[in-house]
């Protein structure tokens, strides 16, 4: 992934000096997490009964799109168990050695988190099916006719995996998480009362209309939310009186280039060459890719999972199409044979 699409301002994924800010807004337990509804019910009610019979909990499998709140909901999986947590990622994982020093040094039923699971290898995944089963790793020791295998007993544990694309985790591994919950995009009142939350943290004096035109510009995603509602304190300080209104609020968003419906630059280039060059679709993914300079997996994980949500794109067997809203947000008439894609 490129630098460009890290850093666009209306993307999930954490960026540069973001990690201490965003860890002063994450709820602790579950009664302070906002929307999920019906992930919070179902984990409440396993963590309730693990505590009950003072077992671990079931492992835990957390997956959708960046900047929903999956590393926040695994901690305060941890701080409900009051158990301890330790946090590490699919890709600084790089050997077995790194895997077993973390394994053999877990607590009793502490939380493992590894973010991006499905970028483990496969020599890591079979070191850690037995470990998630039995509680124990198989590690060998030498090589050739003397090498050995030991078997050492771990603590139980409950691993929590988080990751972005669940179809690339294997099935054996998948198999082995009790509990598997989508996190999926929020509802822009649900964003609200997170930037409200947020805006108090911060002492951020904010009405209800600024409230509303950040919630609505933050494409379904807290993580989104929370920056833009920085950048606008940012602009309210500087051309306003600091406090955020509604026209303060449209104002600095327009200057992001951030639209009514949360989209950039990227987003509309997107759903342009798509209608523009390509008639509307279907269009493949890697012809697309191809058009815009951008990998198949950047446009695959973080640009259509919001467009495809909210109605602005379908996913075909064919390729990709425009919807009716894609031509109405652009002002563009469809043609005959366009409308009959409908």
């Amino acid at each position: 992934m490129s630098n460009e699409e890290k850093e666009r301002i209306v993307s999930g994924d954490v960026l540069p000096g973001e990690q201490s800010f965003e860890y002063s807004l994450r709820p602790k337990f579950l009664r302070e997490f906002i929307g999920q509804q019906k992930v919070k019910e179902n984990l409440a009610i396993a963590i309730q009964a693990a505590k009950a019979r003072e077992e671990g909990l079931d492992h835990v499998l957390l997956y959708g799109p960046p900047g929903l709140g999956k590393t926040t909901l695994a901690t305060i999986i941890a701080n409900e168990l009051n158990v301890a947590f330790q946090g590490t990622s699919g890709p600084v994982i790089e050997d077995k050695k790194d895997l077993a020093a973390i394994l053999s040094n877990v607590e009793k039923f502490q939380v493992l988190f590894i973010d991006e699971i499905h970028r483990l290898n496969s020599q890591l995944e079979e070191l850690l099916y037995p470990a998630l089963e039995d509680f124990h790793i198989d590690y060998v020791v030498g090589q050739g006719p003397a090498a050995r295998t030991l078997k050492l007993n771990i603590a139980p544990f409950t691993l929590i995996g988080a990751t972005t694309r669940a179809g690339l985790i294997s099935g054996p591994l998948r198999g082995r998480f009790g509990i598997v919950h989508r996190i999926d995009f929020y509802t822009p009142g649900e964003l609200e009362i997170i930037v409200r939350r947020s805006a108090g943290i911060l002492n951020i004096p904010v009405d209800e209309e600024g409230t509303a035109e950040i919630a609505r510009r933050s494409r379904g995603t807290p993580r989104v939310a929370n920056r833009l509602l920085r950048r606008v304190r940012d602009f309210a300080e500087v051309k306003a009186d600091g406090s955020i209104t509604g026209p303060v609020a449209r104002a600095a968003l327009e200057m992001l280039e951030v639209d009514h419906y949360g989209f950039d630059e990227v987003d509309r280039k997107l759903l342009l060459t798509i209608i523009e060059k390509y008639g509307g679709g279907p269009v493949g993914v890697n012809t697309l890719a191809a058009s815009l300079s951008e990998e198949v997996d950047a446009i695959e994980e973080i640009y259509e999972p919001y467009l495809i949500q909210i109605g602005f794109l379908h996913r075909t067997p064919r390729g990709r199409v425009a919807t009716p809203l894609a031509y109405q947000h652009f002002g563009i008439e469809p043609t005959r044979a366009q409308n009959a894609l409908f």
